[in-house]
């Protein structure tokens, strides 16, 4: 059975990151994982520049110790990990989650979801905050890797839950946008919750008539959804919406600009990403 996997490392976004899968394990009624990736990127000695001035018995002695204290630090972060995924196991339970599983991994953490993806239905991932930046400026690189490699949806969670009560949509009327309406349509996962798909930009007469078919496909799957369309930057009509109708999730699809077009103008989904007050599930 496809399972909701929660990656997680101990960092202050683990707590948010567990909350949210519990929540999101529960709604689509699929087992949780959750999974410790021990990125191994080992210390490198420069023990070769020393041989010329110590000795052939010292430099041995010298990587010997190395090699200790790599070991050592190895078994430390090991522990460490099973000690944060039990804690999270227990967390979950604590919730009411039925079903809870952890996995510890060595590796890339990219690499390491492509091998699981197959397996997986949803990806529950936080960001980790940069260490010298300014805050809501620079998106994760593991985040931004996660969302870009795989073909799962991914939900990039905020700090503290708050359990979705309304979401925002939005929507461009691309051939990814109507992706992201197909699969919210085909899935019970926030079926329950009151929706609002947003379009934004100038050109209305272009975009109405894929705004009324993403209003009729969600409305006869069953969701509760009004259809909104603002002037202005998709990125600012975004936040506007999502704190004027007190929205606790924005949904959006993945890139929809080609890579060249995101390297001069930037992207949509990157800047909601690294902006939004609230998490972001993305759907391909």
């Amino acid at each position: 059975m496809h399972t909701v996997l929660a990656c997680i490392d101990g960092g202050p976004q683990t707590q948010g990151v567990v909350d949210y899968a519990s929540w999101a394990a529960h709604h689509v009624g699929a087992p949780l994982q959750f999974l410790h990736v021990l990125d191994r990127q080992p210390e490198q000695a420069l023990v070769h520049d020393l041989s010329g001035n110590i000795g052939v018995d010292a430099q041995e002695t010298l990587l010997a110790e190395l090699t200790r204290l790599d070991e050592n630090r190895s078994r430390v972060a090991q522990q460490h990990g099973r000690e944060v995924l039990e804690a999270a196991r227990q967390r979950a339970l604590d919730r009411g989650v039925a079903d809870a599983d952890t996995v510890q991994r060595h590796g890339n953490l990219v690499e390491t979801l492509l091998e699981m993806q197959e397996n997986t239905r949803l990806v529950v991932i936080g960001q980790h905050p940069v260490p010298g930046a300014v805050p809501r400026l620079h998106l994760d690189q593991n985040v931004e890797r996660v969302v870009r490699t795989l073909s799962k949806p991914v939900l990039v969670t905020t700090t503290t839950f708050h359990e979705p009560q309304r979401v925002i949509i939005a929507f461009d009327g691309s051939a990814t946008g109507r992706k992201l309406v197909e699969t919210l349509a085909d899935s019970p996962f926030l079926r329950n919750l009151e929706g609002t798909i947003i379009t934004a930009g100038a050109d209305i007469d272009r975009i109405a008539a894929e705004q009324q078919w993403a209003l009729d496909t969600l409305r006869e799957a069953g969701f509760q959804v009004e259809a909104r369309h603002q002037t202005g930057n998709a990125e600012t009509v975004l936040q506007d919406q999502i704190e004027k109708r007190h929205a606790d999730m924005l949904i959006m699809g993945a890139y929809g600009h080609s890579r060249i077009r995101e390297l001069i103008v930037g992207s949509t989904t990157t800047t909601m990403l690294r902006t939004s007050s609230v998490p972001v599930l993305i759907l391909r």
